[in-house]
């Protein structure tokens, strides 16, 4: 057998131990780096083809749990090299007209929450006679297979109000005053009924004027003080319970302040104890998925859920929870 001189054995040998410590202790972790980097930046982690999706839902204006689903949604936007869009009304009618025009616009995903289906229902059934991919969210979970969508991603309201009965009855409470701050909201009506279902006290729904957190104080404080058996007050939003707070301090009330939804605001009103529990469907999560399975179904025509609603909620929060999730509520992201 041939043999190469020493030096050039040497040479060889020491050549490939720096090829190969480059890449082991320098070059993979470069790389890595660099795509970390890329990611925080806003840079892509994927190189598919830049789609457009459009999220369209029934949000008003101010609405933080909102803001926190548009923050899963753009996270996983930038990671997924999406040109995300976002557009709300809470009026049906307009937000019908928001998915017309994203049909218009011929994006390749829509994402549409159903809190009031019938109106919706047109608009939903045109994007997908026009080949785009929809996915619905947060609300409409009875309706989304019927009209076609891929999945539905967000809680089963019946079922989170169902959890809110249960731990009203473990907290011995006798009387709740469910408030509804969106009439013809199917996703509030079902909650309340939830609660009804499961609690082993009595329910009474109060429908107040939700754009207007003046009319929702004074209307519950004026409950409270009409009616002093109640013992229980459930928001179905977070920014209904400081209102709620303030209302039952106005009364004289000693009634328990519950909550569907969390914030920030919320996170501290658990902990200093001006409210007794919080169902948490996880909006980051619902905004954050509902962009991630658009993306997978256009990449790789995978669907999640057979049929079902991929669930987010809900989760029970309480004192003992909320000092743990203090941190990812300020920064937005529960």
């Amino acid at each position: 057998m041939a043999r190469f001189p020493t030096w050039v054995g040497i040479a060889l040998a020491g050549a490939l131990s720096l090829s190969l410590a480059g890449c082991s202790s320098t070059g993979g972790k470069r790389a890595e780096d660099a795509r970390k980097a890329a990611t925080a930046q806003g840079g892509a982690a994927v190189n598919t083809p830049r789609w457009t999706f459009a999220m369209i839902t029934h949000s008003g204006d101010g609405d933080t749990f909102w803001d926190i689903v548009q923050n899963g949604a753009r996270q996983a936007a930038r990671k997924d090299n999406i040109n995300f869009l976002y557009s709300h009304d809470d009026e049906a009618q307009q937000q019908a007209q928001l998915v017309d025009a994203a049909v218009d616009k011929k994006v390749d995903g829509i994402i549409v929450s159903l809190a009031k289906p019938d109106a919706l229902k047109a608009a939903v059934l045109r994007a997908e006679k026009a080949g785009i991919p929809v996915i619905t969210v947060n609300s409409g979970s009875a309706e989304s297979k019927a009209f076609g969508a891929l999945t539905h991603i967000g809680q089963d309201e019946t079922v989170a109000g169902e959890a809110v009965g249960e731990e009203l009855s473990k907290r011995g409470r006798k009387k709740a005053l469910c408030v509804l701050h969106e009439q013809g909201n199917v996703g509030h009506e079902q909650r309340c009924a939830g609660v009804a279902k499961t609690f082993t006290g009595t329910v009474e729904n109060l429908y107040v004027n939700g754009t207007n957190m003046p009319d929702v104080q004074s209307a519950i404080e004026a409950k409270l003080q009409a009616d002093r058996s109640v013992d229980a007050v459930v928001t179905l939003g977070a920014p209904y319970a400081d209102t709620a707070v303030k209302a039952k301090k106005d009364a004289g009330s000693k009634a328990e302040i519950d909550t569907f939804d969390l914030n920030a605001s919320v996170a501290a009103g658990l902990k200093n104890g001006t409210l007794g529990f919080a169902v948490d469907q996880q909006p980051y999560l619902q905004g954050y998925e509902a962009v991630d399975l658009l993306w997978l179904y256009k990449y790789n025509a995978d669907a999640l859920g057979g049929g079902k609603p991929v669930l987010t909620g809900p989760q029970i929060v309480t004192k003992d929870q909320a000092a743990a999730l203090d941190e990812y509520t300020k920064r937005g992201t529960r």
